[in-house]
């Protein structure tokens, strides 16, 4: 995938079109992302509704949230802010002077109306250093879509200074054992909204999104041992897709949506095959006496990533569906498995360093592995934002499982889910 380096001037027509040129851009290819201060102050109420005072601080909560996940931005601490007077949210209402004071380098403000459940907010992003406007749109909706709602204008920002969609209205699924048992939660991008879909009262894992988002396919041991589970995601109806005896588990999806890969045990040994959407079984695509697991197509659907124990130790390889040869990927290491193939062309995947797992990315042709996480826990599970540039993984370094977003380089880690016991096997649905 060619790098295509994209500057971003910041002050070109949106409510102004013409504007001179300003200092700040985001090249979202860089190996390292800058970060600029963003002052976030507290919305505005511009109704005579007074019932949702509280919106005043959490509708920017959310934005600046968003905008920190995205690994560009720092959101600057409140209390530092300078008082201003009035509700404007025009330039000519901003003293601009006091906020490059304090460092600001881009400023967010917002206003709000409520009438009844009907929720209307208008966010204005300025340049602090050219005083001018960057962003101005306005979004409607319920109240009770309120975070919706705020990605939605989070979107916008990431859209007009990079170039590229945002993840903000992104949603996951995920493992989670709070109610004793491991059952599938679907969640937003930031693990807020969360909910259960499974209610199996059993053991349930390893959930992966369609390419289009409408079916989810997870393994459940429900009915006995691990098989395989269809959920049609708008009228929740459940199917059992391959119940064959052994395993039947770590379904990837083909680009096209019409096949899926997954490790069977039928015939005596762990290999992988090729199902469709009735559970057919349509081919064998890898057959070794070694253990062979955890299937990934490529973005062009014309070579899969999988693991195998064939050198002794769990292995990367590529296999290419067409020609049907297999090569090894990684040699680092005694212990590399899970592999995950972005949109972008890379690989992540879970590598052992001194006892403990990390996560790195390579090239599917091998070279340029780099270490993403290098924290005293473990580090398990990729998986990729459908563009590419994040990943979400699990980590117990903070005790428990939880769920993490990184971006690409492994900068900006952070937690996003806070649900009691353990998170694990994300899945990022399409955009």
């Amino acid at each position: 995938f060619p790098l295509l380096k994209i500057w971003i001037i910041l002050s070109i027509f949106f409510f102004f079109p013409g504007v001179g040129l300003c200092r700040i851009y985001i090249d979202v290819n860089a190996p390292s992302i800058p970060k600029f201060n963003i002052a976030i102050p507290d919305f505005k109420d511009l109704g005579s509704d007074t019932d949702h005072a509280e919106l005043s601080t959490q509708l920017p909560g959310i934005i600046s949230n968003d905008l920190e996940l995205s690994g560009y931005f720092n959101s600057m601490d409140k209390a530092g802010f300078l008082g201003e007077q009035g509700t404007g949210l025009t330039s000519d209402a901003i003293n601009f002077r006091d906020w490059s004071v304090i460092g600001a380098e881009l400023l967010l403000k917002g206003g709000y109306t409520c009438t009844g459940s009907r929720l209307e907010v208008e966010i204005r992003l300025f340049d602090v250093y050219w005083g001018r406007q960057i962003v101005g749109k306005r979004a409607l909706g319920d109240t009770k879509q309120a975070r919706h709602l705020m990605h939605r204008l989070s979107n916008e920002i990431i859209l007009k200074l990079t170039g590229h969609e945002g993840i903000f209205l992104t949603k996951l699924a995920f493992v989670g054992d709070s109610t004793g048992k491991r059952e599938i939660y679907v969640s937003d991008y930031d693990g807020h909204n969360a909910r259960q879909i499974t209610v199996d009262k059993s053991i349930a894992l390893l959930p992966r999104w369609s390419p289009d988002g409408k079916n989810l396919v997870f393994n459940s041991y429900k009915q006995g041992g691990p098989m395989l589970y269809l959920k049609d995601m708008d009228s929740g109806v459940v199917k059992r897709l391959s119940g064959q005896s052994g395993l039947n588990i770590g379904a990837s999806w083909a680009p096209d949506g019409r096949e899926i890969a997954l490790t069977m045990s039928h015939k005596g040994n762990p290999d992988i095959f090729s199902i469709n959407l009735q559970g057919k079984i349509l081919e064998q695509l890898v057959q070794h006496w070694g253990i062979d697991v955890s299937p990934a197509f490529s973005p062009e659907g014309d070579k899969m990533a999988f693991v195998s124990n064939r050198s002794g130790s769990p292995q990367i390889y590529v296999l290419d569906l067409n020609t049907k040869r297999e090569e090894r990927l990684t040699y680092e290491g005694r212990y590399n498995t899970s592999p995950a193939w972005s949109s972008r062309n890379r690989i992540a995947f879970v590598s052992m360093t001194d006892g403990k797992f990390d996560i790195a990315t390579i090239d599917p042709g091998g070279g340029q592995m780099r270490r993403l996480t290098n924290s005293a826990a473990n580090d398990e599970e990729p998986c990729w934002s459908p563009d590419g540039r994040y990943i979400m993984f699990t980590s117990d370094r903070e005790g428990a499982y939880h769920l993490y977003i990184m971006n690409a380089n492994g900068q900006n880690q952070r937690r996003i889910t806070s649900m009691k016991g353990n998170q694990t096997a994300p899945s990022w649905a399409p955009q």
